[in-house]
């Protein structure tokens, strides 16, 4: 559930975080009578993102054996990289989204009404197709039972219910929230979680055969700390953890920490920004 509620929380805090400037410049400007073109284009997005998530894993039910398990390490190992990307362009672009967005909403006002649903729409859709592919990740790379699935994509609710509610918050001045530090903490953690996902990645690619060396056990303690129940399972549920990985899983898993894991740490060229901009109250 960990994985699934972490990764949806900060996904939904971003589409959230879209939905709160575009309204609350609509405000600024006096043009709230267009407010509900924003909120037309975030539910179509919202309910074109449910249907993807839904055919990603319809998709899974199409195949067996081996290629499934292809299936499985391609989609899981396409989530890690997207989710990778998106920690890295939220360091660089976070302080910038609320100028970004403030640009193409004046620019969607003067091309008329569908282009200011067409914004909301393309700008939260991202993040419902992002969403959708680390909640099927998260579930199958963490799942330890057959109520695994379920208990992530409960977690995955449970997030976006968080979200929607600070989200509110934000949008009414109830709460100001420290956006910077909420995507810097979060993107450390993410980083975990994407490093037993790839983990996971490459196990199921190795059982397909895709990659036929280090297939050996670097370690067995399943009997100390076995992945399917107890503290194990909670630990499998938040970073994947696993109790008789492969060589290969232990050098991704390892690779991956070191390699984003300093690059995220590295001090950012970029000037820092506004505090207006870091902290939003909108």
């Amino acid at each position: 559930m960990g994985a699934a509620l972490l990764i949806t929380l900060r996904e939904g805090i971003e589409a959230t975080l879209i939905v709160s400037i575009l309204l609350a410049y609509l405000k600024q400007l006096e043009r709230t009578d267009r407010a509900s073109l924003v909120w037309w284009g975030t539910g179509a997005a919202v309910v074109l993102s449910i249907a993807v998530g839904a055919v990603i894993f319809s998709l899974e039910g199409e195949f067996e054996g081996t290629a499934e398990q292809l299936f499985e390490g391609l989609v899981t190992l396409t989530a890690v990289s997207v989710l990778t990307w998106m920690i890295f362009w939220m360091r660089r672009q976070g302080a910038r989204i609320r100028s970004q967005l403030h640009q193409r909403m004046d620019t969607a006002l003067v091309a008329g009404g569908s282009a200011i649903a067409v914004l909301a729409f393309v700008a939260v859709l991202r993040e419902g197709i992002e969403t959708a592919l680390f909640i099927f990740a998260a579930a199958k790379g963490t799942a330890v039972a057959s109520g695994g699935v379920l208990e992530q994509l409960l977690g995955a609710a449970i997030g976006l219910a968080i979200a929607a509610g600070l989200g509110a918050l934000l949008y009414r001045g109830g709460i100001k929230m420290d956006l910077r530090t909420f995507f810097r903490v979060t993107g450390g953690l993410l980083i975990v979680v994407a490093a037993g996902l790839f983990a996971f990645s490459i196990h199921e690619l190795q059982e397909a055969g895709a990659f036929p060396f280090l297939t050996g056990t670097a370690f067995d303690i399943s009997a100390a700390l076995p992945d399917d129940s107890g503290v194990g399972s909670i630990l499998r549920a938040l970073i994947g953890y696993q109790a008789n990985p492969t060589w290969l899983e232990v050098v991704a898993w390892l690779s991956y920490i070191a390699t984003v894991g300093t690059l995220f740490l590295r001090p950012s060229a970029a000037p820092a920004p506004r505090r207006a901009d870091a902290t939003t109250a909108a």
